[in-house]
């Protein structure tokens, strides 16, 4: 049930991770594709099926992501099948990288302009990321100021 414009910001996002954190672009599919897909809980196979990748380079993938806290894995009693979704402040993990953030931002920006013509509750992800990356954008160099200085008095006593 996926379509082209999804495969494709999936596809950005494998690229953007790969360069941005060196994991490897299937990594970075399954990022994208949790970020936009419904429901935003997968299990292995739906994320095989919609990415068009075997179970066991998923699989790889989503074990990477749990290793960085990126993704949860969640078992609903009497299912044989784990689903597995973005961590909840997976975005906190970017605060160290001015141009992380500008980057984050275009990714999302671009899937937002692919799903203009979905309802608003799957374009949620997106749109607090968006939203995310323009609030650190913007508070970074003055935390980064603070930062520096909190550190100096540290580094004093």
């Amino acid at each position: 049930m996926d379509e082209d414009w999804e495969l494709a910001f999936a596809d950005d996002a494998g690229r953007h991770f790969a360069r941005q954190y060196g994991m490897t672009p299937m990594t970075g599919r399954v990022i994208g594709w949790l970020l936009l897909c419904d429901p935003q809980q997968q299990t292995i196979a739906e994320l095989a099926g919609a990415l068009r990748a075997s179970r066991s380079a998923v699989t790889s993938a989503i074990s990477e992501l749990e290793e960085w806290s990126w993704v949860q894995r969640t078992r609903t009693a009497g299912e044989r099948v784990d689903r597995v979704r973005l961590a909840p402040d997976v975005w906190l993990r970017l605060l160290d990288n001015q141009s992380e953030y500008a980057s984050l931002s275009a990714l999302a920006r671009r899937g937002l302009e692919a799903m203009t013509d979905q309802p608003a509750e799957r374009r949620a992800r997106l749109e607090e990321l968006a939203e995310f990356t323009k609030f650190l954008a913007e508070r970074m160099p003055e935390l980064a100021v603070e930062w520096r200085a909190r550190r100096e008095a540290l580094h004093s006593k």
